[in-house]
């Protein structure tokens, strides 16, 4: 019989606290996307990757560290010896955040400003590849029709070179590069934290903003008014730079990829992710296209 996400996931679990000498008694799962999340007892979150994101995990562990030694308001990462390893996936184990609140648009900007304002660190930490995994997701994704796969493929190419042939911008930063208001916690009477630092590296701040003005301008799930706050905070619309298009694209791009990746066995992302790819081929009119999140 053919394990389920949950018992495989747990497995890994399982075997990752036992290295670590943390107990799983009682864990529950808080989200199985593309990595798994889990709480345990005591407070402590444990964080799951995909196959061969070793690399990655070492990168999140050492640069939360690094913020928390500047006092950034970031999530905080158990001190003991990690990543843990199990086969080609890494555990991380964190410190489980109080009732708090998913952060709004406004909660961003200033950690975004606060963040790429900091020096770049004088360890390894990578150059942003904005372009990370989107291959092999189309590629591997078994429900996705040929024609949508090679003209997907195609898109991707397509952006790949007009990055390469970017204008000129701000100056490079570390970046956290999933930039967007779910990966801030609002906890109350404390300054709201960011999470999920899988994706930071040195690269063009413009990467991070491009997030929320894709909330706006491809999703439009914040209005003008919302958005125009969040520039007058960060002090910068990077819609008005002439790079913006290609960042755009390949937001989108990435937000199709994800789709196609998580609609395995589930209905309602495969309809999303139909929707979306019709949206990026341009049979959908113009934005905002009102995509819906995907768990």
């Amino acid at each position: 019989m053919t394990q389920s996400r949950t018992e495989a996931s747990r497995t890994v679990l399982e075997a990752a606290a036992a290295k670590a000498d943390l107990s799983t008694r009682g864990a529950e799962v808080i989200r199985l996307s593309e990595n798994e999340l889990w709480r345990l007892p005591r407070g402590v979150v444990a964080r799951i990757t995909r196959a061969g994101q070793q690399a990655a995990a070492r990168r999140e562990i050492a640069i939360t560290r690094w913020l928390a030694e500047r006092d950034v308001p970031a999530v905080v990462p158990l001190a003991l010896q990690q990543p843990v390893y199990v086969g080609e996936r890494a555990v991380t184990f964190w410190q489980e955040l109080p009732p708090h609140r998913q952060g709004r648009t406004a909660d961003l900007a200033p950690l975004l400003r606060g963040l790429h304002g900091l020096p770049i660190p004088a360890f390894e930490i990578g150059e942003l590849d904005p372009f990370v995994r989107i291959e092999t997701r189309l590629s591997q994704a078994r429900s996705l029709p040929d024609d949508d796969r090679a003209w997907l493929l195609a898109r991707l190419a397509e952006l790949q070179a007009a990055w390469a042939n970017l204008p000129t911008g701000h100056p490079r930063c570390i970046v956290h590069g999933d930039a967007w208001r779910g990966n801030v916690a609002v906890i109350a009477n404390r300054k709201p934290i960011l999470m999920d630092f899988e994706r930071a590296s040195v690269g063009q701040p413009e990467w991070d903003l491009t997030s929320t003005a894709g909330t706006l301008d491809t999703f439009g799930s914040i209005s003008r008014g919302e958005y125009l706050a969040f520039c007058r905070a960060y002090g910068y619309d990077v819609r008005t730079w002439d790079g913006y298009p290609v960042l755009l694209g390949t937001r989108e791009l990435r937000q199709v990829s994800i789709a196609v990746l998580l609609s395995e066995g589930n209905p309602v992302v495969a309809e999303q992710a139909r929707y979306r790819i019709a949206c990026v081929r341009g049979q959908r009119g113009p934005r905002p296209w009102e995509w819906e999140a995907v768990p």
